[in-house]
């Protein structure tokens, strides 16, 4: 008998390799997702100019972003809302806390998301012809549009994700983490305490079920490499002056630095 149904992640046609330069743009999920792979090791940019909740600000933050071309790239939608600075027209990607009356909130259409999301990709693709996208829906809820309004939000996000998939079918994966927490744990204990937002609990489970499907098995060794030194760096001994500790704390070090020699990008912070 099965008691609860398990959403498919399809298998991509890549895999992420040990400490990969990434880039994580999108709300605040983005963010969450962004942590867990910066804890293991990726060389992560998270949100640089600020969290970003619909394609046009994404938009921005890839037109704007400067460095080393990532080699991975996760864009996470959250609305397909945006204000309008009445004065200039233009979509602001922070209202800055001015003055209500200074914008216009207006929504996306699904071909306007499909838009700015596709001139994201290829902007990315310009910088690096081999980057691999991933797309996601958040599945954080937006109780100020109404809960019908925010369906029918996400709903937008789907279909124009769906087709940004379409038109990249070798580079653009879509990854399902709105429909992992709304139809596999589909509970409100994986919500947490404001019961919009996924709990920690179901943060770790998406990112298990990512980890699963896109990285490779040179990234699952490392990662099983990496989790000893990584518990014993973050040890907080009740005697940190101690002969014992000291050891302990070299001996890390020194398997730290074994890790660095065999896995090109990885340094502790």
């Amino acid at each position: 008998m099965k008691f609860r149904t398990i959403v498919d992640i399809p298998q991509p046609g890549f895999k992420i390799e040990p400490c990969e330069r990434m880039l994580f743009v999108g709300s605040c999920f983005a963010a969450e997702m962004g942590k867990h792979f910066a804890e293991e090791k990726f060389r992560v940019t998270v949100n640089p100019f600020g969290t970003m909740y619909n394609p046009a600000s994404i938009l921005h933050t890839v037109v704007g972003v400067e460095g080393e071309a990532p080699q991975t790239v996760v864009l996470t939608l959250g609305t397909n809302h945006v204000y309008i600075l009445n004065e200039t027209g233009e979509i602001v990607d922070n209202c800055q806390k001015r003055p209500q009356k200074l914008f216009t909130e207006r929504e996306l259409s699904v071909e306007e998301c499909t838009n700015f999301l596709q001139q994201a990709v290829d902007q990315l693709l310009h910088r690096n012809p081999s980057v691999r996208i991933i797309v996601t829906v958040s599945p954080i809820r937006y109780a100020k549009y109404g809960f019908h309004g925010s369906q029918l939000s996400k709903a937008t996000l789907l279909l124009a994700a769906d087709r940004l998939c379409q038109s990249y079918p070798e580079t653009v994966p879509y990854s399902p983490a709105y429909e992992i927490v709304n139809d596999e744990l589909r509970d409100y204990r994986f919500y947490a305490e404001d019961m919009l937002h996924p709990s920690a609990q179901a943060v770790d489970y998406i990112w298990e079920q990512f980890s699963a499907c896109y990285f490779s098995q040179a990234t699952q060794t490392f990662l099983q490499e990496w989790r000893p030194v990584k518990l014993a760096l973050n040890h907080r001994p009740l005697h940190p002056e101690s002969e014992e500790y000291q050891a302990f704390l070299a001996s890390a070090h020194a398997k730290a630095q074994s890790l660095a020699e065999k896995y090109p990008g990885f340094a502790l912070d």
